[in-house]
């Protein structure tokens, strides 16, 4: 079955093909602004339409401003491999710590992480994992939009986690009036709040909360000293 087609990956497709960011927002309706943090890093060749539709002399200016941005990208990308070199368990820990600090629920009679970009729910499931953790602790309730399509949404987080439907929750759908209209379309997959359950395991419920926050409380202890 093929995969639903969000609107970032419109645009991606677009912007590939060689259309300006004023065509891509027309078709979107995305806002410039938007499309230029989406598609900083996407190849940019202006097509025959682009070159007719805004001028030679503005689509080569485009094209060379869009080729120095994305070597730009490509020296930071490239630097980055070197000072962060190999990975230990601990990074993972103390990565996986302030990902949670800063995404991850406070309360301590549950734990979870919210955020609507796959790769740090991913992590978070591989840090969660990493303490002993297995697929079948791990639940995913999802905040969706009026615009969202609850069946694409769920088939998307299902997909790009791993984690089974049957493990996630009732979603939520945000009805509140005065939602602006440039922000439709911009997560069509949500929000996902991934949860851990103990199953049964009292080391994974309340006191692994709790574990949480004393690890994080701990670690601010000890950057403030340094200071």
């Amino acid at each position: 079955m093929a995969h639903p087609v969000s609107v970032k990956e419109k645009a991606r497709s677009l912007r590939l093909a060689g259309y300006s960011y004023s065509y891509i927002a027309s078709q979107t309706g995305l806002s410039k602004g938007t499309l230029s943090d989406w598609l900083a890093r996407v190849p940019y060749t202006p097509n025959s339409e682009t070159v007719q539709a805004i001028g030679r002399a503005r689509a080569a200016s485009g094209e060379t401003i869009a080729k120095k941005r994305l070597e730009t990208f490509t020296i930071a990308q490239q630097e980055a491999a070197e000072e962060i070199g190999a990975v230990s368990r601990r990074d993972l820990f103390m990565f996986g710590l302030g990902i949670y600090l800063g995404e991850g629920g406070k309360a301590q009679e549950q734990i979870r992480l919210v955020n609507s970009d796959p790769r740090v729910i991913r992590f978070a499931i591989a840090w969660f994992k990493s303490f002993g953790l297995g697929t079948r602790n791990l639940v995913i309730k999802l905040h969706l939009y009026p615009d969202s399509d609850i069946g694409k949404s769920i088939e998307y987080w299902e997909r790009v986690t791993g984690i089974p439907r049957q493990q996630f929750l009732k979603a939520q759908i945000d009805w509140r009036k005065g939602k602006k209209a440039y922000k439709l379309g911009k997560l069509p997959y949500g929000t996902a709040h991934l949860g851990v359950r103990c199953l049964g395991d009292k080391k994974f419920g309340v006191f692994f909360s709790r574990k949480i926050l004393a690890w994080i409380e701990e670690m601010t202890k000890r950057v403030e000293m340094r200071d």
